[in-house]
């Protein structure tokens, strides 16, 4: 195979293998050093790509090369195109098919953590398989899927932010599929001072620390406009947290921490001694939604991880 037939134009399938590389470093030149071809053959390899398609692939910026939109759509289908062909080399060259992928992008939540658990016990014991979970926020699971060749995301926004998500996937070409909606509840120790109450307000936190994670994004706003939005300002002391495990560490071995989460699993609560509250003063609603490329086909891996998500949504969240 030498070449894929375009608007009546052949493409190289080594020029795709160069834009992809040039999508995924961001410039020609590491591009070049990571394919060990000389760096006018990639050069003139985008451009005559450009030519060949009509379109422009990536804007030049002082920064280095930008996928433009057009060179967006186009990169998920290349990246499918050149999977495809080594999997069909690697059939007739060694009559088996090559190693199995399955990526995924996700909010730090307790249930979509157990649901990746479960997962993981049923994968095919004899075939070889690659696993990637990366916990991010919303805008990093739309880019891994659109520049960083992962297949499967879960964005989690506030509901009054659903428009302008929609609108985001539709220009990523991006399908989506709402998995979950809730509101968020109060997780502390169980030897935290307000443990015991039955009912807990914003002002009842505000002598209190208050764990978050440190990377959400909301479209549109600054990120003290984050900060303002996404969590009251009556708490003065805060401790911004990256890893979903810390945080449990932290509100286990200090009462004084209480975190806002998606529902917790019992187990959880119970390995780390925490307590879950559920508080009428906090009624914004976040919407968990599964995203993917429009023109993917889900694999039995995606299917098995779904159908665990969607067991695992049932015992926690409804």
């Amino acid at each position: 195979m030498k070449a894929v037939e375009k608007g009546g134009q052949h493409v190289n399938l080594q020029y795709l293998k160069y834009a992809v590389e040039v999508a995924r470093t961001g410039s020609i030149n590491r591009a070049a050093e990571a394919l060990y071809v000389a760096q006018p053959n990639v050069s003139r390899a985008i451009k005559e790509l450009e030519f060949s398609l009509g379109i422009v692939l990536f804007e030049r910026t002082s920064k280095g090369m930008r996928l433009t939109p057009d060179g967006e759509r186009f990169m998920q289908y290349a990246r499918n195109i050149l999977a495809q062909v080594d999997e069909v080399e690697d059939i007739f060259r060694h009559g088996e098919s090559r190693k199995k992928k399955f990526s995924v992008s996700v909010p730090r939540s307790s249930y979509i953590a157990s649901a990746f658990e479960e997962f993981t016990k049923k994968l095919p014991k004899n075939e070889p398989v690659d696993i990637f979970y990366k916990e991010t926020n919303a805008l990093r699971a739309i880019n891994n899927i659109v520049n960083a060749d992962y297949k499967l995301g879960i964005i989690r926004y506030a509901s009054h932010h659903d428009r302008y998500f929609r609108e985001l996937l539709e220009e990523k070409s991006l399908e989506s599929e709402l998995v979950a909606e809730f509101s968020y509840v109060l997780v502390m120790s169980e030897n935290h001072p307000l443990a015991e109450c039955e009912t807990i307000d914003f002002d009842d936190l505000s002598p209190y620390i208050e764990l978050t994670h440190a990377d959400p994004f909301v479209p549109t706003l600054s990120l003290s406009e984050v900060r303002k939005e996404e969590i009251p300002d009556n708490v003065k002391r805060r401790i911004f947290v990256f890893e979903r495990a810390s945080q449990f560490e932290l509100l286990s071995c200090n009462p004084e921490t209480f975190m806002w989460v998606a529902p917790v699993p019992d187990e959880l609560l119970s390995r780390y001694r925490l307590v879950q509250k559920r508080c009428p003063c906090n009624t914004k609603l976040y919407r968990d939604v599964l995203i993917h490329p429009k023109d993917y086909r889900l694999t039995t891996l995606d299917n098995l991880f779904i159908t665990e998500l969607c067991l695992s949504k049932r015992k926690y969240l409804s």
